[in-house]
């Protein structure tokens, strides 16, 4: 037990296991019951027994408190009807199937690494919202397909194989599936497949929907259809700066101001960090009126930014949402994809456009394979009949 609470203790959380009368709890800070804002320690009864099982479905437990305590819906109501410790031990719990707990202890300690790294701890809100969207889906299924297998407690290859393959071909969820899977494998140190990469790969923005990004003039028409003027403003912002839905409302805005650069700063709280983003088309800042932003005219809508009570992907939903609401035919990301395609049509570098996007090179290249490749070929077309015309 002592190294799952050095685990525990790395991946940035106050919350301990412990053992009293044999059976396990936890300790750590806990939100006031008197409803204070204060978080002083306190001690939850857990009446597990003091076994390898136990400390499993403990650390399960524990995940779940750290998860309501970090979205501000932590309620003791629960824990007061619990029985005393002396009572009888509580089964697994319900979502996940008792053959599966066998892997417990190595997905809470694959858990505890991902947050330790010390790249994620410089930016813990968005450490938060790529696990619990881009790692925890996918080790859920991996326990279930565990399950599945006469209560399987190991990690082999062909496990994680067949997860993979529950998944479609070249579908945005596969392609995650294989990175979760891939960086769990490389944390136990497990061999992957050679062609592991091939076969979760092949997620392109041209494969995945086949989806007619707007046009310019698209993005302008569907902008005046939205009657809220704080939502317009946040439309206009992800369709100038190609912004994701959660940065929208994480940025310094000041740059917009009378006689500002217009660059705009991505906030180091946001999903990837710390990024500048300049306008494309540059002519929009005033066509939708961003200047009131920092001017102090209209604000961006009333949202929840408090990483302590919501985290980036609630956020970001919040905008998906509303998109629905107004019954808009576009995602946010249809406006994010329409930015980086125009980067690439005026010439724009990858590697700049990347930089921008807060995303590597490399996802930006297979995202925008096609219009990269388009773009180099017709350079290359160009070249080829420049040269003819002087020869």
């Amino acid at each position: 037990m002592r190294q799952e609470n050095r685990r525990l203790a790395a991946s940035g959380t106050g919350l301990r296991l412990e053992i009293r009368q044999q059976r396990l709890g936890l300790r750590g800070p806990l939100p006031c019951p008197k409803g204070t804002a204060a978080q002083p320690v306190q001690r939850i009864s857990l009446g597990l027994p003091a076994t390898g099982a136990g400390v499993a479905a403990a650390l399960d437990q524990l995940a779940r408190v750290r998860q309501a305590v970090e979205q501000g819906t932590f309620s003791w109501e629960p824990w007061r009807r619990r029985p005393l410790a002396a009572a009888a031990p509580a089964p697994p719990p319900r979502e996940t199937p008792p053959e599966a707990v066998g892997l417990r202890p190595l997905l809470a300690g694959f858990e505890a690494a991902f947050f330790s790294d010390p790249r994620r701890r410089r930016r813990p809100a968005g450490s938060r919202s790529t696990w619990s969207g881009a790692y925890r889906p996918y080790l859920r299924r991996l326990e279930a397909a565990a399950a599945e297998s006469h209560g399987a407690s190991a990690v082999d290859a062909p496990l994680l194989e067949r997860v993979l393959e529950t998944y479609p071909l070249a579908s945005r969820s596969r392609q995650q599936c294989g990175i979760a899977l891939g960086a769990l494998a490389r944390h136990l140190q497990l061999p992957l497949p050679a062609d592991w990469s091939e076969r979760s790969g092949g997620y392109g923005l041209h494969v995945a929907r086949f989806r007619g990004l707007p046009s310019d003039a698209r993005i302008l028409e569907l902008a005046a259809a939205i009657p809220n003027p704080r939502w317009r403003l946040a439309y206009g912002l992800m369709a100038t700066y190609g912004l994701r839905n959660h940065e929208v409302f994480f940025c310094d805005l000041s740059a917009l101001a009378s006689g500002g650069d217009r660059v705009l700063r991505v906030l180091p709280t946001s999903k990837t960090g710390e990024h500048q983003v300049w306008p494309f088309q540059p002519d929009w800042v005033e066509g939708f009126g961003l200047e009131s932003l920092a001017d102090g005219g209209v604000g961006l809508p009333q949202v929840c930014t408090d990483l302590r009570r919501t985290t980036l992907q609630q956020v970001g939903r919040r905008v998906a949402e509303q998109f629905r609401r107004y019954g808009l035919p576009i995602t946010p990301y249809d406006l994010r994809h329409a930015w980086a395609v125009r980067t690439i049509h005026i010439g724009l570098p990858d590697t700049v456009a990347a930089r921008m996007m807060g995303h590597s090179v490399a996802i930006h290249t297979r995202t925008y394979h096609h219009w990269i490749t388009r773009r180099d070929q017709q350079q290359a077309v160009d070249t080829a009949l420049a040269r003819l015309r002087t020869s």
